[in-house]
């Protein structure tokens, strides 16, 4: 049966779970707004090839560094190529490079972190101490480490950035078990004989998914621009893949004449971090059950 919250005198109580997820979490207009704009540009990536006015490597010498025209509403860059059809292309290797180091992070962090928080002692001293060993290093240096050991590219970028997310994951996951496993359930579950495997999954992990889901979607913005760095560095994705930071990284030389270079592939960057950070705080207040309680209660 649904919680009900009192209501104040002359309003009618109202339950608690009278909305769904998705209610609540499109009730808020920033969260509206950052799901329709990753909704299209997901759409952008998507339908590249339709929208595309050319192919993302064509080049045309004769088109050289053209300003934004209605034949190239983006302009072109110094090949002649139309940088409207490599923003839209390259919408595909960034949310990629953005996504994948998360999954990545968010997998082997959640395992260690659990395996921490559960066992405890021995195991949770030995975890807790290397993830405090990768907490000691700046990401960016801690990427630009792994990728010098493993070479550029965008695999390696995705493996770098993505080790680097570890301790955040690991850390969580590892306070979540820690607060839940001491709760009734757990205990009369192991009562009851169930085995570690079981309580894990059945017991602990579903009460950790909200804040592994708001962290993870947040972090997709930081992986994001964490690539993109690479990539401006000459040490993620290479020529002549499409990929918003490869073309900010291409295009620093013809900056001062040929502002449409960096602009658009910046306003890409930027536009799809925001998405994610306002996607990330919808889930956050429409994953709490304190935060619709108040709302609720208002």
């Amino acid at each position: 049966m649904a919680e009900v919250v009192a209501a104040a005198p002359g309003q009618t109580a109202r339950p608690l779970g009278n909305q769904g997820f998705w209610g609540r979490l499109l009730s808020r207009p920033a969260a509206r707004f950052g799901v329709g704009l990753l909704t299209l540009l997901i759409l952008a990536a998507l339908l590249a090839p339709i929208l595309a006015p050319d192919a993302p490597n064509a080049q045309n010498w004769l088109d050289r560094l053209k300003p934004p025209s209605a034949q190239h509403p983006f302009g072109t860059d110094a090949f002649g190529r139309s940088v409207l059809t490599r923003v839209l292309y390259g919408a595909r290797v960034s949310l990629l490079a953005g996504i994948l180091p998360v999954v990545l992070g968010l997998t082997v962090g959640t395992t260690i972190g659990i395996l921490a928080g559960y066992f405890g002692k021995t195991t949770d001293r030995l975890f807790m101490r290397l993830m405090d060993i990768l907490l000691a290093f700046p990401g960016l240096l801690l990427a630009l480490a792994i990728i010098g050991t493993l070479g550029p590219g965008f695999t390696n970028a995705v493996v770098a950035i993505g080790v680097g997310m570890i301790p955040v994951f690991a850390r969580l996951s590892r306070a979540e078990v820690i607060n839940v496993k001491t709760n009734d359930f757990v205990e009369a579950a192991g009562a009851l004989g169930a085995g570690h495997t079981r309580i894990i999954f059945r017991h602990l992990l579903p009460s950790m998914t909200s804040p592994l889901v708001v962290q993870a979607t947040i972090s997709v913005g930081s992986a994001i621009l964490s690539t993109a760095g690479l990539s401006f560095l000459g040490l993620g994705v290479q020529p002549p893949t499409s990929d918003w930071g490869e073309m900010l990284s291409s295009a620093r030389r013809y900056l001062p004449g040929a502002w449409w270079l960096t602009v658009f592939p910046g306003i890409m960057i930027a536009l799809t971090v925001l998405s994610f950070n306002l996607i990330g705080d919808g889930l956050r207040d429409a994953l709490d059950p304190r935060t619709r309680l108040r709302k609720i209660q208002k």
